[in-house]
């Protein structure tokens, strides 16, 4: 009996490809709930992709169980996906202050000071990759060095 027409057949992937002596695999699979939670000024963030050289960025899941600290990134842009969060919750870009439920996406550019209102979990795609050395807060004192 020959195959039907609309049916693809399955081949095993041919171990003398050039694919296949340069890499195992050519994709990248993480199980957040494997990942430890650091703290951030966000709440509780889950960061996945660091260490991947080859692409240039990082995936945050991010618990914020309360009001998150006003913060910005001068090199750093962020896209927030709202996963789930509780009714009223917020978030705040410079001077404006935003509605948000589930399913909503925001865009955050380097600069722009936010910060999370409520209870919420978010996806975050941070461009380049996340570096906690680009997280400024205006509400620190930065001392100035005497000679």
């Amino acid at each position: 009996m020959s195959p039907s027409p609309n049916r693809r057949q399955l081949r095993m992937p041919d171990p003398e490809h050039p694919a296949a002596a340069t890499s195992r695999r050519r994709y990248e699979l993480v199980d957040f709930d494997q990942i430890d939670g650091v703290p951030c000024p966000c709440g509780t963030a889950r960061r996945a992709f660091a260490e991947v050289t080859d692409f240039p960025g990082t995936v945050h899941v991010t618990e914020i169980a309360a009001d998150a600290r006003l913060h910005y990134h001068k090199k750093l842009t962020e896209t927030y996906y709202v996963l789930e969060c509780d009714p009223g919750a917020q978030m705040q870009l410079d001077d404006d202050v935003i509605d948000l439920r589930t399913g909503m996406c925001v865009l955050i550019r380097p600069g722009v000071r936010h910060r999370a209102i409520g209870k919420m979990k978010v996806l975050i795609l941070a461009l380049p990759k996340f570096d906690p050395e680009d997280e400024w807060f205006d509400d620190e004192l930065h001392e100035v060095p005497t000679p």
